[in-house]
């Protein structure tokens, strides 16, 4: 980023301060970000949740428009460009219009301090993790403007409950990424990032048992903020018809839809950052891709950093089509009762853990590494299990 704005700023604005080229930078690498990859990836994510929910319900799932249905997403985006923008009569006109923006914005600037590569950032805060955390709640403010501004029972009831849940699980977030943030000792995402190593014992993940835990809490804590199944309350369709977009239509409505989908590459970002050492790779191939150039070398790093948080999305879609969506009282409940106070608790463990092992205890890293190891076999294996037994049955009744 430095390097562009400088050469921006010695070839074509040399007359004019340094930072005009920084903010013109900034802006285009926004820009980029923008029309090049959050835009399809929603999009493709949406077309990829829609496939595996229907291998998942032992059904295809969209395959008609383009190769298996990949434009699938193209012809709904289309579709709803050309639907009519109505405004309920009753509704708060000003807040009804403005609430589906807010929501785009409150996900899209959290990508400003996304680190995708050592070098590839928009902006490298010093309080890149608060900043991500403050932003992408912006989301719950459009929310709740969209369900008093609809003017209906439905939508408002969904906008409290998005106020409530939101607000509720950003304490156990926020717990279980002070963990890290005492291991790292800074608030940076570049910083957080090079404290960790390219191979699994050498992420926070497994530094010790409280940040494993902290883990879970922070996975847990962040589908219930992105309203995701089962914490998808403020959107429940047998309750509240569709929740806060209830009086949406054409492109306003895909506008909340969208912004989920590229949040939840956000929430994988996050505890990719945190956890799971970010775009590290191995020193003997950041040393081979050098020797051919740097950009070489952020691009395997991007690579990495990407399988890992789509790894994380596939996990967050599988959820979906696996639980059912739990009771307002019950999901209030796993927050303070539980998720509160067992975060308190990883965050004194981790300041204890710390002053007891000052170096770090490498056999809890081999340890909880070889415990996640016999987690995935057995989760490899429930796989295998389930479609071995649907194939089975569909040999024995074609007509099931």
């Amino acid at each position: 980023m430095e390097f562009l704005a400088n050469y921006i700023h010695e070839n074509y604005l040399w007359k004019a301060p340094l930072w005009v080229a920084q903010v013109l930078v900034q802006f285009g690498v926004a820009a980029l970000v923008l029309l090049v990859f959050v835009s399809p990836f929603a999009g493709i994510l949406s077309f990829i949740e829609r496939r595996i929910a229907g291998r998942m319900q032992d059904r295809i799932g969209p395959n008609r428009v383009g190769p298996q249905g990949i434009l699938q997403f193209l012809a709904d985006g289309i579709k709803s460009l050309l639907k009519e923008d109505l405004i309920p009569k009753d509704a708060d006109k000003p807040l009804f219009v403005l609430a589906p923006y807010l929501v785009f914005l409150g996900m899209f600037t959290t990508f400003v301090a996304l680190p995708f590569a050592s070098k590839l950032v928009v902006a490298d805060l010093n309080v890149g993790i608060l900043y991500v955390f403050a932003t992408s709640s912006l989301t719950v403010v459009g929310l709740v403007m969209a369900g008093w501004g609809s003017g209906s029972k439905w939508s408002m009831l969904g906008g409290m409950r998005a106020a409530a849940q939101v607000i509720s699980y950003e304490i156990p977030a926020g717990l279980a990424a002070l963990t890290v943030l005492l291991l790292a000792g800074s608030l940076s995402m570049q910083k957080i990032i090079a404290g960790q190593g390219p191979h699994p014992w050498q992420w926070y993940l497994f530094d010790n048992p409280f940040c494993f835990i902290a883990f879970f809490i922070l996975f847990i804590s962040l589908i219930a903020e992105g309203n995701r199944a089962p914490f998808d309350l403020p959107e429940a369709e047998s309750e509240l018809v569709s929740g806060y977009n209830t009086e949406y239509s054409g492109m306003r409505f895909v506008f909340f839809f969208f912004a989920e989908w590229a949040n939840l590459y956000v929430m994988a970002a996050i505890l990719t950052t945190l956890f799971l050492g970010g775009w590290q790779i191995p020193q003997s191939l950041a040393a081979a891709t050098a020797s051919v150039g740097p950009w070489l070398t952020q691009i395997v790093q991007l690579f990495f950093f990407q399988i890992k948080a789509l790894v994380i999305v596939f996990l967050v879609i599988q959820l979906r089509w696996t639980l059912p969506r739990i009771r307002m009282d019950q999901l209030m409940s796993v927050c303070w009762k539980y998720l509160v106070p067992i975060g308190f608790f990883c965050v004194i463990g981790t300041a204890v853990w710390m002053m007891v092992f000052k170096q770090g205890w490498p056999l809890a890293r081999y340890a909880l590494t070889g415990l996640t190891g016999l987690i995935l076999i057995y989760y490899f294996y429930r796989v295998y299990w389930q479609i071995k037994t649907s194939r089975a049955q569909v040999q024995l009744n074609p007509f099931v």
